[in-house]
């Protein structure tokens, strides 16, 4: 089943510690061509725990496709386990309901988990031994990889700027808390009707809006706006927003064409395990 929603709406998330941060955006389109609007957080700056009262609040108004861009769930499938040698649940929804027990972070945070709780688990720098030795991805990001688009980053891995690490267990944390509303594929079926989360790559929408391999990011409103107008968008007015807002409007257009691909729902690649324990990254085929 191909669904049909309404509207779309691109997250880029962040795992920063604190309650508010500069590096979460929200952008918002309907079906059609109007180009995709940023959502204006409370206080001019977003925190997480705002981010999904937003999207409960909105889901709830009509049928809407929510994509965050952070790894729903550690590796699972080739592993075994999420934290070798630790106790953990063994399936996607049952670990977000454990990260979120054990993390007391502010604003739905969870960098005690890196680096209190399973502190072994996570590369933080030379002093933890090679860095080789951390570097496991979900069966996504193989395939994501083997098709040429890049390497990927892993949830294993908490150094370095972008962060991916903190910013997954911080959205894992949020989807415990939004999935008692909101379905999250493909953890969840596909819904006949209502809204949906899904996990998103800003590079895949890039990439599909014709920016080229390795410079995804979009820094003036030209690039921006060819960026939209090849995904049949129409143009950004206002001013040029920081990295995170173009890479959420970009996003939002691209995924209000990409959820109208049946083969972007059905990747052969996708078993009933890795849906039940690792997710999927959509786009990825």
């Amino acid at each position: 089943m191909t669904p049909r929603f309404a509207r779309f709406a691109a997250i880029d998330w962040s795992g920063a510690k604190g309650a508010r941060h500069k590096g979460i955006a929200i952008a918002l389109c309907e079906t059609g061509q109007a180009v995709p609007r940023l959502i204006r957080a409370p206080g001019g700056i977003w925190s997480r725990q705002a981010a999904t009262d937003w999207l409960l609040e909105t889901a709830a108004q009509t049928s809407t496709l929510f994509g965050f861009d952070f790894s729903f769930a550690p590796p699972f499938v080739t592993r075994g386990a999420y934290l070798p040698g630790d106790a953990a649940p063994e399936d996607g929804p049952a670990f977000w309901a454990y990260v979120d027990a054990i993390c007391e972070d502010a604003d739905l945070g969870a960098a005690s988990l890196l680096e209190v709780a399973h502190r072994r688990h996570f590369y933080f720098g030379k002093a933890d031994g090679a860095k080789a030795g951390f570097m496991h991805h979900r069966a996504c990001e193989a395939q994501y990889n083997a098709g040429g688009a890049g390497k990927p980053s892993t949830v294993y891995d908490a150094i370095g700027a972008a962060q991916v690490a903190k910013a997954s267990f911080a959205g894992m944390r949020m989807l415990h808390k939004v999935r008692r509303e909101v379905p999250v594929w493909p953890f969840d079926p596909v819904p006949a009707t209502g809204s949906l989360v899904i996990e998103i790559y800003t590079s895949i929408a890039a990439r599909a809006a014709g920016r080229p391999k390795g410079r995804t990011k979009m820094r003036d409103t030209v690039a921006l706006n060819a960026a939209l107008s090849a995904l049949g968008s129409g143009q950004h007015m206002g001013p040029m927003p920081d990295d995170h807002g173009a890479d959420a409007l970009v996003t939002a257009a691209w995924m209000r064409n990409a959820a109208l691909r049946p083969d972007l729902w059905a990747p052969p690649a996708l078993t009933a395990k890795i849906a039940r324990t690792e997710g999927w990254t959509f786009g990825v085929i």
